[in-house]
């Protein structure tokens, strides 16, 4: 297998042009043929053939006479130009319009006379002959666009460090985050916001980041920033999304202890979605009594994680008792993330029937579906390759003007890639860049997979080419789907630097990293590689806890 690091100079293979069966009709061309059409009812009016008669039978006085035009040859009414008759008046016009100022040619009579003969009177007083000189030189219409784009692009050099900062935090690259974020207290502008570091929280628990977030809130402290509930909740979740339970709850008991930082409903469903991803339900009981105590209701959102919950561990019993109380409460009434949620327990578990029946059940509540909800429809359909109802929800959403995202996409990619029917995951990756859909981390994840299942590595090195060239955040998940390609070709020198590649990057390795590699050893009987492995695995682990 070719290598895999990220310096290749090879193009990737979907810069070609797109199919011609995906262009669609250009919108300027329709315009530019109207705009077209409408000029031809722009004619000027030519002038009448008694005023050029008139000029003609005239005779130019000569210049060295300097007498000032007569009278009777003007083409235009008294009291149509102020201004001319002002400057007429005043007794130093007739002498430096006789003697200074040349006399307009024909042509430029003419023009003149083409324009004036025209206006009713008063109705462009101020005009003067200069403005008609300067209205030619304008700049022409068709390079207006190309100067706009110029200047948009040159601004482009010139951005503020908070517009780096935001530009940064949008593309989830957290340390660059962090570092343009230390440029920006350096500015003598800088005031510390709380939005600011709510912000760059949510993306360091995003980015399963706990310890520099816990960092970057002690900093905060120390700016005499004043805490939060909704702060004190955002480094919680920080915590709770790398499953350190230990922490979470810390976290918790210190906002009890602060009386403008009490725990919330918000606070309570984070640490409860936590509790249940660890598969720790009997802290989901405790919490539920603490909340009793604190007088916090739970919400249509903390029964629909924990209906989820139950739904994963294959714990129907609870999970029917849950939805039974939704359905006679009134006030954790069941809404449409409550039909997703049920509806994807079931697709997931590859149970179509149970899927479509309790669809069917929460359309009769009235609950009414959305484009979330004909994904999680066509990830399941996709899932079983059953390709005609997946192809039928889409006309569907079609037909209902529903539009198709970007989640649209990668399930019809993801199925084609389970698969590893290469030529319609590409046609499908294709089609999307067509319709200008923006792909993410998961569109790369699923092509790679697929071009390793059906076993087209030089495309798993073009996609991975592409990813970076267009900017695509690597996480766990796309390192992880690079790695396993390298073991399905069998290239473990590849594999490992990949591996050193995640470490440098600072992207932390879950358990299905060490699997991967785990069963890529095993194949080759690399029993000294496997005990290394196993020994990193848990200094990993243990290290991870300890820090944070």
């Amino acid at each position: 297998m070719a290598s895999l690091s990220l310096s290749f100079s090879s193009s990737s293979h979907f810069s070609s042009p797109l199919n011609p069966k995906t262009k669609t009709l250009n919108p300027k061309s329709i315009h530019d043929k109207t705009l077209s059409f409408s000029k031809v009812f722009h004619c000027r009016l030519s002038s009448s053939p008694s005023v050029h008669a008139q000029r003609g039978g005239t005779t130019r006085p000569k210049k060295e006479e300097h007498h000032s035009p007569p009278a009777k040859k003007r083409h235009w009414k008294e009291g149509e130009f102020p201004e001319y008759l002002a400057q007429k008046n005043s007794s130093s016009y007739s002498s430096r319009s006789s003697s200074s100022s040349p006399r307009p040619s024909k042509r430029s009579q003419n023009q003149g006379t083409e324009k004036k003969r025209h206006w009713k009177e008063g109705e462009f007083q101020g005009i003067s002959e200069a403005q008609f000189v300067r209205s030619s030189n304008r700049t022409p219409l068709k390079n207006l666009k190309k100067k706009i784009d110029n200047r948009n692009n040159a601004k482009a050099w010139v951005n503020t460090v908070t517009e780096s900062l935001a530009d940064r935090m949008h593309k989830k690259q957290w340390d660059e985050a962090l570092q343009v974020f230390e440029m920006l207290k350096e500015q003598p502008f800088y005031h510390p916001k709380e939005g600011t570091y709510m912000k760059l929280l949510v993306l360091l628990g995003k980015s399963g980041q706990p310890s520099r977030a816990q960092k970057l809130f002690d900093e905060m402290l120390e700016e005499g920033l004043d805490p939060t509930a909704e702060l004190y909740t955002a480094l919680l979740t920080a915590y709770s999304r790398s499953n350190l339970l230990e922490k979470a709850f810390a976290v918790l008991e210190e906002m009890k202890g602060l009386p403008l930082c009490q725990p919330d409903v918000y606070t309570y469903s984070t640490l409860i979605k936590a509790c249940i991803d660890a598969s720790r339900f009997e802290l989901v009981d405790r919490l539920y009594e603490e909340m009793a105590e604190w007088l916090i209701t739970p919400n249509t959102v903390t029964q629909n994680i924990v209906l989820s919950g139950y739904g994963k561990a294959d714990m129907f019993d609870e999970m029917e008792k849950v939805l039974s109380g939704m359905l006679e409460s009134t006030e954790c009434i069941p809404d449409v993330w409550t039909m997703n949620t049920v509806i994807s327990l079931f697709g997931n578990k590859g149970q179509i029937e149970m899927m479509e029946s309790w669809y069917e059940k929460f359309r009769n509540f009235g609950i009414e579906p959305e484009t979330r909800t004909f994904n999680i429809l066509i990830g399941a359909y996709g899932k079983k390759q059953m390709y005609d109802k997946m192809s039928s929800v889409m006309e569907y959403m079609r037909r209902l003007s529903f539009p198709w995202t970007t989640s649209t996409y990668n399930n019809v990619i993801e199925a084609f890639a389970n698969a590893g029917d290469a030529q319609n995951m590409e046609y499908t990756f294709d089609q999307m860049r067509a319709e200008r859909m923006k792909a993410d981390t998961k569109t790369f994840c699923c092509l790679i997979r697929g071009y390793a299942n059906a076993g087209l590595f030089h495309k798993v090195v073009s996609s991975i080419q592409l990813a970076e060239k267009l900017e695509i955040p690597s996480n766990t998940s796309f390192f992880n789907a690079v790695i396993s390609a390298c073991a399905m070709a069998d290239d473990l020198m590849e594999m490992e630097r990949v591996y050193q590649r995640m470490k440098d990057k600072q992207c932390p390795a879950n358990s299905a990293t060490f699997d991967i590699m785990v069963e890529a050893y095993k194949k080759e009987g690399m029993t000294d590689k496997i005990y290394d492995l196993e020994q990193e695995k848990s200094n990993v682990l243990i290290s991870g806890s300890e820090s944070e």
